[in-house]
């Protein structure tokens, strides 16, 4: 059965504008030495964040993670962005979810991504909706933005079939980036949207479960709409001071020897 792939509309006011979601850390980015300071972009998940493209080779500098480091210094060239991918191929969120503390938040970023979508199909929802929530919550808790990832496409599976595993997780993901009012980077529209303007799953992949180079280029798109376009932010406006009306004693004497 296919289904629309578009996501029901939700109640306005607990989605989080991608123009406005991450401004401090947009603003920080802005910043010139040497004022500036280490933005530190942290991409947890499994194998497709950690770069796997046909197992057992790891091609790092095509991934999504490094795409959006590339996207990122061509908009703030000022910044010192540093990219650290704690994914591991095979895990699942459940996993993830454990080393959460020690792996990821001990490095003190300024944004979280997680994507867990394809190993996910492994729990049942129940369980994935713990661990991702778990997640969520410890990073809010240290005040640290979250970007949630939907799944990218896996060969064979049609992105708008709705009794699919990999669909029915897409979903939860959006359900719970909306309850928790986090980022989402949603990789299984864009695959979606690809497929319904002609083209083929195959061409976005390199083996029957990971992207290639294109596909992560889909997902790196994504993600680069939560992080401005590069503009300086806009300053207040300020109003124009009236000059004083001078005083009595300031008017110009009409005696020109004086």
């Amino acid at each position: 059965m296919l289904a629309a792939t578009c996501w029901p509309a939700m109640r306005a006011g607990l989605t989080p504008d991608p123009n406005t979601y991450l401004v401090d850390v947009i603003k920080q980015m802005h910043v010139a030495w040497p004022r500036n300071r280490t933005i530190t972009l942290v991409f947890h998940g499994h194998s497709v964040p950690a770069g796997y493209f046909r197992t057992p080779v790891v091609n790092t500098f095509n991934a999504y993670p490094h795409l959006l480091h590339r996207v990122l210094k061509e908009r703030y060239p000022n910044a010192v962005i540093n990219v650290i991918v704690t994914a591991i191929g095979g895990e699942n969120s459940e996993a993830g979810a454990k080393r959460f503390e020690k792996d990821v938040l001990s490095l003190h970023p300024d944004v979280v991504m997680i994507d867990y979508g394809i190993n996910d199909r492994r729990l049942t929802a129940r369980e994935s909706s713990n661990a991702w929530s778990s997640m969520i919550n410890k990073a809010k808790e240290a005040n640290v933005p979250v970007i949630l990832l939907t799944p990218t496409g896996v060969e064979g599976v049609d992105p708008r079939d709705s009794q699919d595993s990999l669909f029915k997780q897409a979903q939860q993901i959006r359900r719970l980036a909306f309850m928790n009012e986090v980022g989402l980077a949603d990789s299984y529209q864009a695959f979606a949207r690809y497929i319904r303007s002609g083209g083929k799953m195959e061409d976005l992949l390199s083996q029957i479960n990971h992207p290639n180079r294109k596909g992560h280029e889909l997902v790196a798109a994504e993600l680069a709409k939560w992080f401005g376009r590069g503009e300086a932010p806009a300053e207040p406006a300020q109003e124009e001071s009236q000059p004083a009306a001078p005083q009595e004693s300031e008017q110009p004497s009409a005696d020109p020897n004086q």
